[in-house]
């Protein structure tokens, strides 16, 4: 059984016919353009076995065979099970593929929704998750694609980026994943494939939805660009010169914004791509478009698709508060990730879903007991402690038994006859003397002191070492002394009134704090 949508002409080889020289030049200018990059990677070919994808394959054999070509890609055709004769379809790519001894992989995906950019979604992730890191993908989109997504955006009320359209090169990342999207053909008119495919009798899959206008891409193109042609002939090559126009003034936007950025963000606060941090006072310096470019920009980092200008005017007006509302939140979800945005003082923060989920995970309470004698230590043995952790995140103390006593016995009057590390959440309760204050603070005032958003608070623990020594009748003598107070991203050096002087016990704090880290 076969189905009625694949055009109805025998698989032959066509190595040896004539090659389309437009579109060999189009093919071969862009790997020149993109020589260096593409220089060592895996090549495969997004292949639907449509007409314009199936014409990209034969061209591909055509040039390898002539030699212009340094290899051929793969085939990777994902059957979704959308249409009743995908199977048929998937198994017709595969013999058109075998006929021309170019290799063919068919991958079957699941789809969550009817929609084409469900399907579409879908595609991409199983493609992506078959191929390797840093392989390009190779894709037939061409001129009259790039003017339909132009128009597409431009309805849906996108800026410069959205309607920079499609890119013939793009870095493409997910989670560790690095691929290239590689399209060669943006120049390229929809009837000079057609013609090509016509010339070598491509026996095309003509799939009856492409055309249908059930969906906004069918609709422009059935309906829209048809009328808009009416009134200009080269109106799709218009909007692909007016799209790389706008992709320049796109780059131009980028390097204004991620300069603004490099004087704007907070490195301190930050982990990247879990937490990202504005200033704000700086923020308020720049012009306003340039602080809603900069807005742009820093939001959508981490993300394929930019964040909506609801989004960015709502973070704008969150910036220019006066009031002490410590409470609003923004939500957006990416298609990465979801994110939170708040305010805390005149920093903006754009925190991760993920990276919340990991500031609820509680802290845990450890203690280590060391030997007074530092020679019953070794030097390099290394003692963990994992304050909070998860599958994205984790936060630990790393100390040497050996060096901690060591410091020990240069810092503290007298002979302990037993050291414990202790490692535990802040109580709110608890009173703790900072350089920052003038004496003991807890809950609330502490926080304020040291400038702790509300989202940060059960993320505090202390650092302490507690001293035992035998007294003169015999009896135990206990000294507690805080050493440190930290947080994920800072760290504030702790006074005791159990000791003659700070001085004393910064030493040992300064090295815990060196031993803590985030990742």
């Amino acid at each position: 059984m076969t189905s009625s949508a694949i055009i109805s002409h025998p698989i032959k080889s066509i190595a040896d016919l004539p090659v389309d020289e437009t579109l060999a030049t189009a093919l071969l200018s862009s790997m020149s353009e993109y020589s260096d990059q593409l220089h060592g990677r895996r090549l495969w070919l997004a292949c639907s076995g449509g007409r314009d994808s199936l014409a990209l394959a034969a061209l591909c054999v055509q040039l390898y065979q002539q030699g212009k070509l340094p290899c051929l890609p793969q085939l990777l055709h994902v059957d979704h099970g959308l249409q009743s004769d995908s199977q048929y379809w998937a198994k017709h790519v595969a013999n058109w593929a075998q006929a021309q001894q170019i290799p063919c992989c068919i991958l079957q995906a699941q789809v969550n929704g009817h929609d084409e950019q469900a399907a579409r979604q879908a595609r991409y992730n199983i493609m992506r998750a078959h191929i390797n890191q840093d392989d390009v993908l190779l894709l037939a989109h061409h001129a009259d694609d790039q003017a339909e997504t132009v128009l597409m955006r431009l309805i849906q009320g996108a800026g410069v980026n959205g309607l920079s359209g499609m890119q013939p090169w793009r870095v493409q990342t997910q989670g560790v994943q690095c691929n290239i999207l590689w399209r060669p053909w943006l120049t390229i008119r929809r009837a000079n494939i057609s013609a090509y495919a016509k010339r070598l009798e491509l026996p095309y899959i003509d799939d009856p939805t492409n055309d249908s206008g059930d969906n906004v891409r069918s609709g422009l193109r059935r309906d829209i660009m048809p009328i808009l042609a009416t009134y200009n002939h080269n109106v799709i090559d218009n909007i692909a010169r007016s799209a790389q126009l706008l992709s320049d003034a796109q780059e131009t936007v980028n390097a204004q914004a991620m300069q603004d950025m490099q004087q704007t963000e907070n490195t301190d606060l930050q982990l990247l791509p879990a937490q990202r941090v504005l200033n704000i006072d700086t923020l308020q310096k720049l012009p306003m478009y340039r602080q809603r470019q900069l807005l742009h920009y820093w939001l959508g980092q981490d993300e394929p698709l930019p964040p909506a200008k609801q989004l960015v005017d709502d973070v704008l007006t969150l910036s220019q508060r006066d009031n002490q509302d410590h409470q609003t939140e923004l939500f957006w979800q990416g298609r990465k990730a979801s994110y939170t945005i708040r305010r805390y003082r005149q920093q903006l923060y754009r925190m991760s879903s993920d990276w919340l989920s990991w500031l609820n995970v509680p802290l845990t309470e450890q203690v280590l007991t060391l030997s007074s004698n530092s020679s019953s230590h070794s030097a390099n043995n290394l003692t963990s402690f994992i304050v909070r952790s998860s599958d994205s995140y984790t936060w630990q103390l790393q100390v040497k038994p050996y060096a901690l006593v060591r410091l020990l016995e240069n810092s503290v009057d007298g002979v302990a006859q037993q050291i414990v590390l202790k490692v535990a959440p802040l109580d709110r309760k608890q009173r703790l003397k900072t350089e920052m204050a003038a004496r003991p603070q807890a809950g609330k005032k502490l926080y304020q002191t040291l400038g702790i958003p509300l989202w940060l608070r059960e993320s505090l623990m202390v650092v302490s070492i507690t001293l035992i020594k035998k007294s003169e009748d015999g009896s135990e003598i206990e000294t507690d002394i805080p050493l440190l107070l930290a947080s994920p991203f800072e760290s504030w050096l702790l006074s005791s009134e159990q000791t003659d002087s700070d001085a004393k016990s910064n030493q040992l704090a300064e090295y815990i704090k060196s031993e803590l880290s985030l990742k």
